[in-house]
Formats: structure tokens, sequence, C-alpha cells
């Protein structure tokens, strides 16, 4: 089965032009090589890809006749990520949600003209920036 298709096929790509994207881009080894789209791939083979920030690695099991279920994949791979990446990636979440809370945009003028009035309140004459 080609590469584009058995990665659609077990779920890791939401299409199969997805996919092939990523083959074009380099991000997409078999057995340490890189892949086109239409690599054939075979039960153990090593395939190497990098998607949402984690280089996951699966080994081919066996190759499914067509898309498969969410509760099936494990039949047809084996995840051998590290669980280091998926510890780092969760560390990442964090510490983004830590800096800025998710939603909050820039100031909008409603925003900053009422800062300005808080601080006028205060005897702030200006902002720092502006003197």
């Amino acid at each position: 089965m080609r590469i584009d298709k058995y990665l659609w096929c077990v779920r890791y790509y939401k299409t199969r032009n997805m996919v092939t994207e990523a083959c074009k881009k380099n991000h997409i080894t078999v057995n340490a090589q890189v892949a086109k789209p239409s690599k054939e791939v075979f039960p153990g083979d090593t395939i190497t890809f990098r998607k949402d920030q984690i280089t996951r690695i699966l080994v081919v099991l066996d190759i499914p006749a067509n898309r498969v279920g969410p509760k099936l994949v494990d039949i047809y791979r084996k995840d051998e990520t590290p669980a280091e990446a998926f510890a780092h990636l969760e560390m990442l979440k964090l510490s983004k949600e830590h800096y800025r809370k998710t939603g909050d945009g820039r100031p909008t003028k409603k925003d900053r003209r009422d800062l300005d009035d808080f601080a006028d309140a205060d005897g702030d004459a200006a902002w720092p920036d502006e003197e």
C-alpha cells in the first residue's frame, strides 16, 4: 500500500492530500529514507514523521483494506513514539497558557481608554513609553 494511503487509513492525517504535502516537504521517512507519496509500505517497515511538534515513530503491523475506525487502528500499527515527546508537548501547552490566557487578544480601543483613565486617576500623566 502507498505511504499516503496508509497514513490516511490509520488516521494520522485527515486527507491524503495532507500526507502528500508532508511527503513533498520531506517530513516523512520510511526505514530512514525520505519517502515520496507513492512509496510502498510493508509490514515491518518503520515510518517516522513530524506532526503537531511531535516526531512520531510507527511500525507497520499489517496493511488495512481501507480506512479503519479509531478503535481498530492499533491492529495495523505500533506506536513507538517516546513518552518524553508527549510530555514535552504538554509542557509547551502549559507554558503558553501561563504566558497568556487563550482568547485574550489585543486590548480594544475601549480597554485602552479605560487603562488610560485608570492611569490618570493614580496621578500618572502618561504611559512610560510616551514620556
